[in-house]
């Protein structure tokens, strides 16, 4: 019994110290690691990088910290940390056969964030979804849409189809159609378009706005008209545009077509009747 007594009490002598120093190694290097990781952030907060690139850049270092601080706290039993490598790289390849969809959208959210197609607060189209982003996340994008539905878009579809920035530029036009009548006067019609355009507080009155006759269509002469405005300004100048140009039409006794069928009856001799 005195021999297992002096055998334990000589491991502990033994490892006791690299027990100690491991775990003031890991107290000490995870906080660190959090100081560290703290610093960056606000070093790239201070130097207005992208808030999408903030958070992945912050959890990136302090993940590779830590790592480095078991590591550290392994050599210390004497352990080979180059046993470790080997197998974290065993580990690694077999987690990524197994997660070759995830790395793939891992890899599309790496790329989204350096080469910014879009940023948070941008409102963009992809995958049949439009929406303002709310997250970029390393595996997935975070969309909120018009009526405040969260959708949930993974990376790698999003930059292997199209995807449309509707924020990207400050202005842009708003393109809409309004059809008059075939007896209605076209010149009076777009002089009424004109006036309610010149009175829309949204629209930007710098640049002319095209009044154009775009199609000759079966019940309706079309005009095509796109004013310019501010990019968050869109939906108020499409609305405005759409009850002001009906209520103007009605004042000025000019008729909004609808769909309709002439009908010509023919008696037994060839004659139309009416």
């Amino acid at each position: 019994m005195e021999e297992y007594f002096d055998a334990a009490l000589a491991m502990i002598i033994a490892y006791a110290p690299k027990v100690l120093g491991a775990i003031v190694t890991l107290i000490i290097g995870f906080w660190l690691a959090g100081i560290l990781a703290n610093y960056v952030r606000k070093q790239l907060e201070k130097r207005n990088a992208d808030p999408s690139l903030t958070p992945f850049l912050t959890s990136m270092v302090l993940i590779l910290v830590k790592v480095l601080v078991l590591l550290s706290a392994a050599s210390m039993f004497g352990l080979e940390v180059t046993s470790f490598v080997a197998i974290f790289g065993a580990l690694a390849f077999a987690v990524g056969m197994a997660l070759q969809g995830n790395l793939s959208h891992m890899a599309a959210g790496i790329l989204i964030l350096f080469f910014k197609p879009f940023r948070v607060g941008d409102f963009i189209v992809t995958q049949g979804y439009s929406g303002t982003v709310k997250e970029i996340q390393i595996f997935t994008t975070v969309l909120t849409t018009l009526d405040n539905r969260v959708i949930i878009i993974p990376n790698g579809a999003i930059t292997s189809g199209p995807l449309e920035n509707l924020t990207a530029n400050a202005v842009r036009k708003v393109p809409m159609t309004f059809g008059i009548g075939y007896p209605d006067d076209i010149d009076k019609a777009r002089g009424v378009i004109k006036r309610v355009a010149d009175e829309c507080p949204y629209i930007d009155h710098q640049k002319p706005v095209d009044i154009l006759i775009s199609e000759l269509a079966d019940n309706s002469v079309n005009f095509a008209v796109r004013p310019w405005c501010k990019t968050e300004d869109y939906w108020n100048v499409h609305f405005y545009m759409q009850e002001n140009i009906k209520k103007a039409f009605d004042k000025e006794g000019i008729g909004i077509p609808y769909p309709q069928r002439d009908i010509h009856i023919y008696n037994h001799n060839g004659e139309a009747k009416a």
